[in-house]
C-alpha cells in the first residue's frame, strides 16, 4: 500500500497491485482484517461489517491520471484531519504512509499504472 488510514468504521488506502486478477482476493483480504480490527473495538459485533457491494458501502476503483492520484494520496492522507480527529494527518497514529507521494508518482509513470481510458462515471455527461 502507498498510504492508508483507519478510522471507526471505515479505512481508505491507495495502493499499487501489479496484477489484476489478484484484486478480488487483496480486497477480501483487507476487507477482511480491516472488519476485524474494527469489529475488536465495539461492545457489539457487527456482521456482515462491509456490507455488500450493492449497497453501497465501500468504493473501489482505479486512478486514470497523475491529478487523480494525487488528489487521492492527499485525500487519503487527510482523512483523520477531515472527521475532526486531529489538526495534523501526522498526529493520527493509524494514518500509514509507505511511500512518499513523489515516490509512488514515478513508480506509476514507470510502470504505466494509470488507466486513462477506463471510463470514471461521475464525469460523464
Amino acid at each position: 500500500m502507498v498510504v492508508t488510514t483507519l478510522l471507526d468504521t471505515h479505512y481508505h488506502t491507495l495502493g499499487y497491485l501489479s496484477l489484476g486478477s489478484n484484486l478480488g482476493p487483496m480486497m477480501q483480504r483487507i476487507h477482511g482484517s480491516v472488519a476485524k480490527l474494527v469489529n475488536d473495538t465495539l461492545e457489539v459485533r457487527l456482521f456482515p461489517f462491509w456490507g455488500r457491494k450493492r449497497d453501497g458501502n465501500y468504493f473501489d476503483g482505479c486512478l486514470r491520471d497523475e491529478m487523480q492520484y494525487r488528489r487521492a494520496y492527499r485525500y487519503t492522507l487527510m482523512q483523520g484531519v477531515r472527521a475532526g480527529i486531529v489538526k495534523e494527518w501526522t498526529h493520527y497514529p493509524h494514518t500509514r504512509v509507505e511511500v512518499e507521494l513523489e515516490a509512488g508518482l514515478e513508480l506509476a509513470l514507470r510502470n504505466k499504472c494509470f488507466l486513462p481510458d477506463v471510463p470514471y462515471k461521475r464525469y460523464e455527461g
